[in-house]
């Protein structure tokens, strides 16, 4: 399974997207829902992260489901290469609605009110459905970020 993480809005407290699903012709095809990030910095160019508020570096990432210590249930995890995975431990799609409620995790949702999103938690269910459903068919879950 293919997702891929449109970010249309870098705001400077918060960052807002769009997953999709891939589809058979490379491109992002189902819309899933709206996320919500932390502020978005430019790494490519010099830009700093800051400890729990700043997205994570656009790039290609693993999907796998793993028992969240901080929550206790079990969540999607983004997971890199060496660097990645030791300067940002622990990236989940997880529930929240501001930018409070993430500290470099991607919370998904509906974003109809500026710098939040609002049902996290049924579209969370749907995310780890189709991920289940996925693993069950065999396939292993990737997610490009943009």
């Amino acid at each position: 399974m293919e997702l891929v993480l449109k970010r249309i809005a870098k705001q400077q407290t918060y960052t807002i997207g769009r997953l999709y699903v891939v589809n058979e012709q490379g491109e992002a095809g189902e819309y899933l829902c709206d996320t919500l990030e932390p502020t978005w910095r430019d790494y490519a160019h010099g830009g700093r992260k800051i400890a729990g508020r700043s997205a994570i570096p656009e790039g290609r990432y693993t999907v796998v489901i793993t028992k969240s210590p901080k929550f206790g249930t079990w969540l999607p995890q983004l997971v890199g290469n060496r660097d990645f995975n030791a300067r940002w431990q622990g990236v989940r799609i997880h529930a929240g609605n501001s930018a409070h409620d993430t500290e470099g995790c991607i919370l998904p949702g509906e974003n109809r009110i500026p710098g939040r999103v609002l049902n996290s938690r049924r579209h969370l269910a749907d995310i780890i459905a189709r991920l289940t459903e996925a693993y069950s068919r065999g396939e292993s879950a990737w997610m490009t970020v943009i």
